[in-house]
């Protein structure tokens, strides 16, 4: 059983082609489920989102500015939005949810159908200044289809999208020479909240699946160097870091805090490599035209809303309460789905964090103090860069920080970790096989669990059967379809991570050699370290 196991994994894991393919398989499986079994209007704004998406694949870019009262966080205002020319039943996904959302105990049979009249009128939406590169690639599905079909599509279309990204970042962690504890760091990173967001319309979605791409890429390219696969790394990082810097305009923020923080890990002689490559200045010519692109049509479009903050609300007084909150971004981050009104169970919640602290504790014991510092600069960016983004902006918008609007950037928490213990944690110093199976183990559950929690709660609602029977409200294909679709996808991924780890292999560099003082310590730790196992 073991040498036909280790057989299936040799040919999974060592074709990146079959491995890309199979990984974009089981994400869009996972996006999928999560884009089928979600309510119409269920996810954050996502109306806002749906318009804009339909009316770029119109290919109104642009609309005209309309100010509609609104209230944020308990603040009243004037929100810019913009009007566009659509099909008259748009107007009412802005309030299929209002029967469900923010009500637990409801399930969502309560939303009505939504109405097919097909005549044009004006549709606002507060998403009309963002860049319409992400909603030109979702929406072309509502010129085909129209009413739910259509927005279905849309969600599917975008959940391909992100599977895409999502795959290439799996083959890029295949790459190392201890890939099991990496592949099992980057399924860290992928929280449920990352792929909730992934099968909705919302630039959320791309974002992370971005952020994860530019990390994976990123940390190979300085920590283990390897010319040979230099040019695809580039390549990795160029697609991921266009898709991050033109999806919102903190995108270029998380792009550089990600390449940073892989130069601080980096070998010297990474660093010459790559600085002496075409291709990086090739790429680096794009990424900067593509930024360029984003900063224009940011500066093009400006917010005019206006909301009423009170006296009492100071920069100061924002930062207090963004501290405060510190713990509920961080839920928000690994799972918190519907209007966030449907945080993920409590074993979700103790067993993700599990796995994070014990790959961020791998990397403190075992990495060099350069290393360690860069894991913990991460840790404190997790507190204090949502305290200072809203404290800057506290007296312009309010309180509106998510926990997701971090992801992107500290998907690379667990990574870099994962990245730092597998190339300092001495190879029989653990039993790296049971590490790899618990983790993957824990995490499997961990994301099923949301999964199930959040179906229950949209068909039945939290007051309801606790084995969905009988469902009230169903979605399309039944839940059982999408509760065992789920499941084999994320059982599926804990597969790559075991295959990862037992299979030889072909494609990882062979060890750099080290530089500077880094024999004299590495023969040291080959000294200290007591094989087990």
């Amino acid at each position: 059983m073991t040498k036909t196991f280790k057989r299936i994994a040799d040919r999974l894991v060592n074709s990146p082609r079959r491995l890309w393919g199979i990984s974009f398989l089981l994400f869009v499986v996972l996006g999928s489920a999560w884009s089928l079994s979600t309510p119409m209007g269920g996810s954050p704004d996502e109306y806002a989102h749906l318009v804009r998406a339909a009316a770029v694949a119109r290919g109104q870019v642009n609309g005209t500015e309309v100010m509609v009262k609104h209230q944020v966080a308990g603040m009243d205002g004037q929100f810019a939005e913009t009007g566009v020319q659509l099909p008259e039943w748009y107007r009412e996904l802005s309030t299929r949810h209002s029967c469900y959302a923010f009500q637990q105990w409801q399930s969502a049979d309560c939303a009505p159908a939504l109405g097919s009249s097909e005549k044009t009128v004006e549709v606002t939406t507060a998403a009309g200044r963002y860049n319409p590169l992400y909603y030109a690639v979702v929406g072309w599905p509502s010129l085909l289809v129209s009413g739910e079909l259509g927005l279905y599509l849309m969600r599917l279309v975008s959940a391909m999208f992100c599977a895409g990204l999502l795959a290439s970042a799996v083959v890029a962690a295949a790459e190392w020479r201890r890939r099991g504890i990496m592949i099992a760091g980057l399924l860290a990173a992928l929280t449920p909240t990352t792929l909730y967001m992934g099968g909705m319309v919302n630039p959320s979605g791309p974002e992370i699946a971005a952020g994860v791409l530019v990390w994976s890429a990123a940390l190979p390219m300085f920590m283990t160097p390897d010319r040979a696969l230099l040019n695809r790394r580039l390549l990795r990082l160029g697609i991921g870091g266009l898709v991050l810097i033109n999806i919102r305009p903190l995108g270029l923020v998380w792009f550089a805090g990600a390449v940073v923080c892989a130069l601080l890990l980096a070998q010297r002689s990474a660093v010459r490599m790559v600085v002496r490559t075409r291709a990086t200045w090739l790429w680096g010519l794009l990424l900067l035209a593509g930024t360029g692109v984003a900063m224009a049509w940011a500066m093009a479009h400006p917010d005019h809303s206006v909301i009423q903050i009170p006296d009492w609300f100071t920069p100061l007084n924002a930062a207090r309460r963004t501290f405060d909150n510190s713990l509920v971004y961080i839920h928000q981050m690994i799972g918190d789905f519907g209007w966030l009104d449907t945080p993920a169970p409590a074993i979700t919640w103790l067993l993700w964090p599990a796995a994070v602290i014990l790959l961020i504790l791998l990397a403190l014991c075992f990495g060099r103090p350069r290393q360690a510092f860069v894991v913990l600069a991460i840790m404190v960016a997790l507190v204090l860069v949502p305290v200072a983004a809203q404290a800057s902006q506290a007296t312009k918008i309010g309180m509106v920080w998510q926990g997701r609007y971090l992801l992107p950037f500290m998907v690379g928490l667990p990574m870099a970790a994962a990245a730092v213990a597998a190339l300092r944690v001495p190879s029989g110093g653990l039993p790296w096989r049971r590490l790899i199976g618990w983790m993957a183990l824990t995490l499997t559950v961990a994301n099923v669990a949301a999964f199930v929690w959040t179906l229950r709660r949209n068909t039945v609602g939290t007051a309801g059967a606790f084995f969905i029977h009988p469902a009230h409200w169903s979605p399309p294909g039944s839940w059982l379809l999408w509760l065992l679709a789920y499941g084999l996808g994320a059982t599926g991924l804990a597969v790559i991570a075991l295959a990862g780890d037992r299979a030889p292999s072909a494609t990882a560099p062979a060890p750099h050699p080290p530089v500077d003082g880094e024999r004299v310590l590495r023969r040291a730790d080959d000294r200290r370290a007591t094989p087990v196992g």
